[in-house]
């Protein structure tokens, strides 16, 4: 039996919201193991002088939990 989490992050990038995706994506690869997807929770930017400067993503993270040696 399979069991998943969710772990949620957000992500930034100067360069588009695709970029921060890819981004937080790799480094969410760097702790979790098993990932099966993610999901694309919300999509921001920040502002500064009428110009955007950073793009946001926060995205839940889905990864299969690994089976515990007493089940």
């Amino acid at each position: 039996m399979a069991i998943a989490s969710i772990s949620t992050i957000t992500s930034a990038s100067p360069d588009g919201w695709q970029q921060a995706a890819e981004l937080g994506f790799e480094r969410a690869r760097k702790t979790l193991r098993g990932i099966t997807g993610i999901k694309v929770l919300e999509e921001k930017a920040r502002v500064e002088d009428g110009q955007i400067v950073e793009y946001l993503v926060t995205l839940q993270v889905i990864f299969l939990l690994e089976e515990s040696e007493e089940g």
